[in-house]
């Protein structure tokens, strides 16, 4: 392998170079040789070499597999010439080689090429994966891999033999470890994420709210008692959280079956449940009577009503003890928005008239006071006589 290529231009199977050792008598390969002998002489004299029941082929592969362990390869499609690593990389042939033939490889010299993602293998021999169960068996292990089977949307658990990254053969675990598959489910939701999940509307808000009082609370004083609950800290507290409520989940299914809004609640302790209903309520009574609910997907939370319901009101309501004004959607008797305000006071004085005019025409039926504030608010076409 040191020594410049015996057999250049005549593909990358080593064997053919030991079988050029043989039988060839050029400079080339009286100098490997040579060399061959000096390293041999490296040994003590009274080194025992017992031999293995193998055949040339067969230690060759061996003896390259004990240098290179990270370089068995195997075939990723049968007469492909791409292959995987034990170190969980790739390499591939540029070009049609004999060696496309085989399974399994040991990849002795690897290169790279500029503008290519995988390696190019220059010289390789085949591997027999037999050698697994004899000289190579120390480089076997036993993996437990519970996972998801994609397609049928259930939990597989099987034991693997593993050479490195590489699967040399599976048996199904009739028994799953209660722990390995809690992780297993954990594993799939971090991947898939959230939405995995029977979140409503409801939650999202929930947390939404909590977001808000929290930023508040960290801009006020830089710290804040409200817990962090977004997405990414909830994939990172699952553990906590959602794996309790995991036993009974086997199949994909079974996930839109959890009750996911107690298993939350649990991040929020008291009393900050009832200070969050106080805080950042889920609605708003206006003037009219009508209780309203927020949405707190934007920010500020938007608090969308229709226009007339809002006569009499004078300042923009706001929540979380004040500090925070809502932003108001105002809307027409059909509900489409004709105005968006964080400042009711300003509408009222310089923006009203306007939109009065406007609605009037639309809406002749309806009630458009000339003064909004002496006005009644109401949620019909006209204030009840």
């Amino acid at each position: 392998l040191v020594e410049r290529d015996i057999l250049r231009g005549a593909g990358a199977d080593l064997a053919l170079r030991m079988q050029a050792l043989e039988a060839g008598r050029g400079a080339d390969v009286q100098r490997v040789r040579q060399l061959a002998r000096q390293f041999r002489s490296l040994l003590p004299a009274d080194t025992d070499l017992p031999a293995a029941p193998l055949s040339e082929a067969q230690a060759l592969a061996a003896l390259l597999a004990f240098a290179y362990p990270d370089r068995v390869a195997r075939q990723r499609q049968e007469g492909g010439g791409s292959y995987r690593l034990a170190n969980g990389r790739a390499a591939q042939f540029v070009e049609p080689d004999g060696l496309m033939k085989q399974p399994w490889l040991v990849i002795a010299e690897l290169g790279s090429q500029q503008g290519q993602r995988e390696e190019r293998i220059y010289r390789a021999v085949a591997l027999d994966a037999g050698l697994f169960d004899g000289v190579l068996g120390e480089q076997v292990r036993l993996h437990d891999e519970l996972d998801w089977d994609e397609r049928e949307g259930v939990l597989r658990a099987e034991r693997q033999r593993r050479v490195g990254e590489l699967v040399l053969a599976r048996e199904p675990l009739p028994s799953l470890d209660e722990q390995a598959r809690g992780q297993a489910l954990l594993a799939l939701v971090r991947r898939r994420g959230l939405a995995l999940l029977p979140w409503t509307p409801e939650l999202r808000q929930w947390q939404a709210r909590i977001a808000l009082l929290r930023r508040l609370e960290v801009e006020r004083q830089g710290e804040s008692a409200w817990p962090e609950l977004s997405d990414a800290a909830l994939l990172q507290r699952l553990e906590e959280w959602l794996l309790p409520y995991l036993g009974k989940v086997s199949r994909l299914s079974h996930f839109a079956q959890l009750d996911l809004a107690p298993m939350l609640a649990t991040l929020l302790p008291w009393p900050l449940p009832r200070q969050l209903d106080e805080l950042a309520p889920v609605a708003i009574e206006v003037p009219s009577g009508s209780r309203i609910r927020l949405d707190y997907s934007e920010t500020p939370p938007v608090l969308a009503v229709r226009l007339q319901e809002l006569f009499g009101l004078a300042e923009t309501p706001r929540i979380a003890g004040g500090s925070q004004p809502v932003k108001l959607h105002l809307l027409s008797p059909a509900r489409r928005p004709v105005q968006v305000t964080q400042d009711l006071a300003s509408f009222w004085a310089n923006t009203y008239a306007e939109v009065k005019k406007d609605l009037k025409g639309r809406y002749p039926k309806h009630y458009w006071p000339d003064d909004p504030l002496q006005a009644e608010p109401t949620a019909r076409a006209k204030p009840r006589r």
